[in-house]
């Protein structure tokens, strides 16, 4: 039984504002720890429940955090950027299930450190017409490979919403938002146990299904006007308002590839402190 990690870090035990998680800060090298810790409680579950092989992809920011050197030896590391699938790199590679680690709620929506890919400048992506989080866009991916999701963690809102676009996996919830910037955590002795007796739990589920392709539709929407402007030279992409863009795709896979491209040109449109 194959088992892919896509492990972001917003949503690891502890973790509560910007410095907790922008690497080259102190509190990043803290929490590094806490991050490489809630993955090996992962691996240990997942291992206790008959996995054979867990590939952890680190899905945060530069995906270079978690510390190799720490990790359960029993687990591969799937580290470093520009990976065609970006989070959820590994799903094509024939694993029989997912757990989204350290996610967290989507722009717009209250949740500790919510957002969408960038970190200020989307205020909203819908997919399908749907409000979707990272956690919601992975989820529609790897049913297009026929991977099921078993487990998400995150805070408490990060929970509710995998409840609705992953309704059999199992949920642990490490800390309780109180804002975007606060929440009410749980230490990693307490974090750990419920991380792995979810895993494990979660493994009765582990059964690739064959995959279906199917069209999709994304809508992005900015907090300025420029910044829609500019992603809508991207061929296929259509501004569809002062603020919003839309694009169809064939499948899930290009669907994702494109909003990669809209939310990297939106970034490098981004000016100073005006945005």
């Amino acid at each position: 039984m194959r088992i892919l990690i896509s492990a972001d870090m917003e949503g690891a035990t502890g973790v509560t504002w910007t410095d907790d998680v922008v690497p080259g800060t102190e509190q990043w090298q803290r929490f590094r720890r806490l991050f490489t810790g809630d993955v090996n409680a992962v691996v240990r579950g997942l291992h206790a429940g008959g996995a054979s092989d867990v590939l952890v992809n680190e899905a945060h920011s530069s995906q270079r955090n978690l510390l190799l050197e720490d990790l359960d030896d029993r687990a591969r590391l799937l580290t470093g950027r520009h990976k065609p699938l970006s989070m959820m790199q590994g799903i094509d590679s024939g694993v029989d299930g997912v757990v989204f680690l350290g996610y967290h709620a989507g722009a717009g929506e209250d949740g500790v450190l919510s957002h969408t890919y960038l970190e200020n400048q989307i205020t909203g992506v819908w997919l399908d017409g749907v409000p979707a989080s990272e956690g919601r866009l992975n989820a529609a991916l790897a049913a297009e490979h026929g991977v099921p999701v078993l487990l998400v963690s995150g805070d408490d809102r990060t929970c509710e919403d995998a409840a609705d676009y992953a309704p059999g996996a199992r949920l642990v919830a490490v800390k309780e938002c109180v804002s975007r910037y606060a929440a009410v955590c749980l230490p990693p002795s307490r974090t750990a146990e419920m991380l792995s007796a979810a895993a494990r739990a979660s493994m009765d589920r582990a059964v690739r299904a064959p995959g279906a392709a199917a069209a999709h539709r994304i809508e992005v929407e900015f907090d300025a006007s420029h910044l829609a402007q500019a992603a809508a030279v991207v061929p296929t992409v259509e501004q569809t308002g002062v603020r919003r863009v839309g694009f169809d795709a064939a499948t899930m896979t290009e669907a994702m590839k494109a909003f990669k491209v809209v939310t990297a040109i939106a970034a490098g449109a981004v000016q100073g402190k005006y945005g």
